[in-house]
């Protein structure tokens, strides 16, 4: 198979994993946060009275410089900026599965099946993190970026893996902790060349002090962030409502099982391919998912034992989305393997485990109809490596279908939707009504929006300041002060529900227009803005 041929699946797969499955979203999760803070860098007159933005969070990463300066150069939205480089982005981490699949000794049509099958995504239940971010968020940016550096390791290219892992590293510093630790351990492995192989970390060096020359200014003005603390009573029960998925006293009984299990298979699919892979190879494919199985016993100890504060921010079981990565990518190895030595059996024993992870939870029976998928993409793959192995006519053809199959099969026959349906145009017409009629300091609040996703995406459409919302209290992991100030506001408004008999709540807050829900429509005054879904009204002219 040409480069031309292998760049233009790759480019097909990445394709399909932005339109078809698992899908991309904006302003369903954390662009809520990050894009009104991009949105202020931009355009400082815009949301300066948002909570926030008044304190951002995006120092110790070159994202928002990087994707602001790309906004200005070419005038397009930051929404679009985004989606361009979380494609690209992707891109490079289905290429950095590929090289690391072809660096095992696999031909280019297996090689494409195993970057196929990670292509397919996981979900990291308890973390709360994705091995193929929906949207374009820092750790969906380094996460591939880390993704072509094990690649290019693979390959034997060192200094390239470093240079991309450095990359990741600008984007993510804490997604980037498996990797680089790995690294270290590689570069002081005892044998013959040492000094090449700390070459690696000359990228590093550099990425870390243009990281921190970049962050003096936000770090100037921004509340500062406790590296050496420790997290307070009051802010652990706060942490423990709203970011709940740091802490692994919550969730273990429900997810560890299913992690050690993942775990295991990767230890399982070393193994097996323990003789086609060299030294360098064995170090990194086994020890970064060594490191995520080993985040969860060390984030019990410095977060629940020691209460150091820096954990919340840094999130260290999110590496356990490497556990689950490099159980699909070895093990879809390990089946290509078996099916290159004729155990046909074996070949499909390891793709039922590949393909149980994108479409069902590994701890539990499937349904009957999600066995009988899992059961078919499995032979199906295998089919196509037969055909492949024994070099029949249409082996390409087979193997073209065998890796698209899932990315149509998994959403439809096996029911499985990785975002809800997400319908604002009324919405919409509020936020364009606002960014029109109001000022632009004006504050809203959206008093019977409870945990709904509303205000975060009036903030972003409106560019209007909100003045509390269930998203925006994420930043509890990050800065203390917001977390206390998001609490008190949340109390203050919000807490008991909506109801109209105690307006007076809202007086004397800066908070200049309330939305509400249709059927909770005020009997007066009139509203400055009503539609088919909310109305609004100005908080001076409330009746007293």
């Amino acid at each position: 198979m040409t480069r031309p041929l292998i760049g233009a699946a790759i480019i097909g797969l990445t394709l399909f994993t932005f339109f078809q499955f698992p899908g991309h979203t904006w302003l369903q999760s954390d662009t809520q946060i990050y894009g009104p803070i991009l949105e202020h860098m931009r355009d400082p007159s815009v949301l300066g009275k948002d909570i926030l933005v008044e304190r951002p969070h995006v120092a110790f990463t070159l994202y928002d410089e990087i994707t602001v300066a790309w906004a200005r150069l070419t005038g397009l939205s930051i929404e679009r900026i985004l989606a361009c480089e979380q494609i690209v982005l992707r891109g490079l981490g289905t290429l950095g599965v590929y090289l690391l699949a072809a660096g095992l000794g696999l031909a280019p049509g297996p090689a494409l099946l195993v970057t196929a099958a990670f292509s397919l995504g996981a979900t990291i239940m308890g973390p709360a993190v994705l091995t193929i971010e929906y949207e374009p968020v820092p750790r969906g940016f380094a996460v591939p970026l880390l993704m072509l550096a094990v690649g290019l390791m693979a390959q034997g290219r060192q200094v390239a893996a470093g240079v991309a892992g450095a990359a990741a590293f600008l984007f993510h510093a804490p997604t980037c902790l498996p990797f680089w630790t790995v690294c270290f351990v590689w570069v002081l492995w005892p044998g013959e060349g040492r000094a090449q192989r700390a070459r690696v970390l000359i990228p590093l060096s550099i990425a870390a002090i243009v990281l921190w020359l970049f962050s003096r200014p936000q770090t100037a003005s921004s509340e500062p962030q406790e590296f050496f603390g420790r997290v307070e009573p009051w802010l652990e029960a706060l942490q423990r409502v709203r970011g709940s998925y740091n802490w692994i006293s919550v969730w273990w009984r429900q997810w560890l099982l299913h992690y050690t299990l993942l775990w295991i298979a990767t230890v399982a699919a070393c193994w097996r391919l323990r003789a086609s892979m060299t030294r360098d190879q064995r170090i990194f494919l086994a020890g970064i998912p060594l490191y995520g199985i080993l985040s969860v016993p060390a984030s019990f100890v410095l977060l629940e034992g020691m209460k150091w504060s820096l954990m919340p921010q840094v999130q260290p079981m999110r590496a356990l989305l490497f556990v689950t990565a490099f159980a699909v990518i070895l093990g879809a190895v390990a089946g290509c393997r078996a099916a290159q030595n004729h155990r046909w059996l074996e070949a499909f024993l390891w793709f039922l485990v590949v393909f149980i992870v994108p479409a069902n939870r590994v701890v539990e029976l499937p349904s009957l109809s999600r066995t009988a998928l899992i059961a078919s993409l499995a032979a199906a793959t295998v089919a196509a490596l037969w055909l492949h192995e024994t070099h029949r006519a249409g082996s390409w053809a087979a193997i073209a279908v065998a890796a698209a199959l899932p990315f149509f099969l998994i959403p439809t026959w096996g029911a499985i939707k990785n975002y809800p349906a997400f319908e604002h145009k009324a919405l919409t017409e509020v936020a364009q009504w606002a960014r029109a009629a109001t000022q632009k300091d004006d504050v809203f609040l959206f008093p019977d929006s409870a945990e709904n996703l509303r205000p975060g995406v009036f903030r972003e459409e409106a560019l209007r300041a909100v003045y509390v919302d269930w998203k925006g209290g994420g930043q509890i992991n990050f800065l203390k002060q917001l977390g206390a100030e998001w609490w008190s506001r949340w109390q203050r408004v919000m807490a008991g529900g909506f109801d109209p008999r105690n307006l007076e709540r809202y007086r004397g807050l800066g908070i200049d227009y309330l939305v509400v829900e249709k059927k909770n429509r005020l009997a007066a005054p009139q509203p400055a803005f009503e539609n088919a879904g909310f109305a609004v009204y100005s908080v001076p002219a409330l009746t007293p």
